[in-house]
């Protein structure tokens, strides 16, 4: 059978366990399998995050086992032992990611063509850019897709069926048409990790004509398990920020550091590039250059007219400096059992987490309070990251959601540091 849904759906009900996604990136999910569509090569996963429970696809290629009623399936095999710090795909030549950016990526998902086109009748397909003032998300397109699609895990898939409509709409090759094009390129991305359809229309949109869109494809092939090729899709394009990020996640941690340092004499804030060197000392396992990097980034002088995004830099760094030295350079298993619970500056604001420990080891982290709207997969995968690393250390901040996977860290940090021996 291609689709195991209902039948399996009354199987689960009945188990005493949950089921359990183990995910290439380290990260583990516990919930219920909802189907398993073998052709497709897909396993959709309900779970509950944050308080709310949502369904979620994900290509075997992001999966490394998944058990159901107690039988444990591997789908993947696990990273070997040169995997970066952030955990990444198995290893994969050029061609193997290649066949599957074709094979797969120009394919659409599943569940695209029983997912129903919800949008207001107000909208204006049309797409103008610059958007009409004032803000209104039931006439303009991004806004709709900021306001209503972004923040509700439910509708992301009509997000992607709107994407779908617009191509359609708009046949004829033009700026609207690759907008489009790119726009559901970041949907991939940032709601399913769907990386070999990301990068198969972030390549249709010609990603050359926006460098942040080019780290981003250059991400998804390592995220597939191609480090070289993101190096050359990195190769040529202009210094960016987000590029010492990515560095960073692909265990690149001096190349980062160097970049960030070339980054800063070339004009680039000093605030943003020596907090995210920090991050991939952080990530490296390397707290004392992560130290002096959250420092460099505090003590810069944040003036001008983009005073105010400067210190909120130095916020973020702050916020990572004070939870380096409470629990990075500790050991969960000092932690005295016991649920504990703290906060940290998110990008709306303040983000709470639960972390359950139990004889020397996390059982749980749970986001329990939050204000985030353009959290992405951050609220589902930073807490399954930490559980699955039994700590902090090492844990990779999930992708254009930075900030709010950063807050989850270091909520967790204080927490843990609440009940060290």
């Amino acid at each position: 059978m291609t689709i195991l849904c209902f039948a399996l759906l009354a199987a689960l009900a009945s188990a005493a366990t949950a089921d359990t996604i183990e995910f290439l990136n380290g990260s583990r999910l516990e919930g219920a399998v909802v189907a398993i569509d073998t052709k497709g090569r897909t396993v959709t996963f309900r779970a509950v995050v944050a308080g709310r429970a949502s369904s979620q696809t994900y290509g075997y290629g992001q999966i490394h086992a998944v058990t159901m009623k107690g039988r444990r399936h591997v789908l993947t095999p696990t990273p070997d032992a040169s995997t970066p710090p952030s955990g990444t795909a198995r290893t994969r030549t050029k061609a193997e990611v290649e066949a599957l950016i074709r094979d797969v990526g120009s394919t659409p998902p599943s569940w695209l063509a029983t997912t129903r086109l919800n949008h207001p009748a107000t909208l204006d397909l049309n797409w103008p850019m610059p958007a009409p003032k004032p803000w209104n998300r039931n006439k303009n397109v991004g806004q709709f897709i900021w306001d209503t699609v972004n923040p509700n895990t439910g509708r992301w898939r009509e997000g992607i069926r709107l994407m779908h409509h617009l191509l359609d709409v708009h046949k004829r090759p033009g700026a609207t048409r690759t907008r489009v094009m790119t726009s559901l390129a970041s949907m991939h991305f940032r709601f399913f990790q769907d990386y070999p359809r990301a990068a198969w229309w972030w390549r249709r949109a010609g990603t050359r004509q926006n460098g942040n869109d080019a780290v981003a494809l250059a991400e998804c092939y390592f995220r597939m398990g191609s480090k070289e090729m993101a190096k050359d899709a990195l190769r040529g394009q202009p210094m960016r920020a987000g590029m010492i990020k990515l560095l960073g996640d692909m265990g690149e941690t001096d190349a980062a550091i160097s970049l960030a340092d070339r980054y800063v004499k070339a004009g680039g804030a000093p605030q943003e590039a020596h907090l995210l060197a920090g991050d991939a000392c952080r990530l490296a396992h390397r707290a004392q250059e992560a130290i002096a990097h959250y420092q460099k980034a505090i003590d810069a002088p944040a003036r001008g007219n983009r005073a105010k995004r400067l210190q909120k830099f130095q916020d973020r760094a702050r916020a990572n400096l004070a939870a380096i030295r409470l629990f990075d350079l500790s050991d969960v298993r000092k932690v005295a059992d016991g649920n504990y619970r703290d906060g940290s500056l998110g990008y709306a604001g303040r983000v709470e987490v639960e972390v359950a420990v139990k004889g020397g080891r996390i059982e749980s982290v749970k986001v329990v309070k939050h204000q985030e709207k353009q959290f992405y997969s951050a609220l589902r995968d930073t807490p399954a990251q930490i559980v699955a690393k039994q700590g902090v250390k090492g844990v990779d901040a999930t992708s254009r959601a930075t900030i709010t996977a950063e807050a989850i860290i270091n909520a967790s940090a204080k927490a843990l540091a609440k009940g060290a021996k």
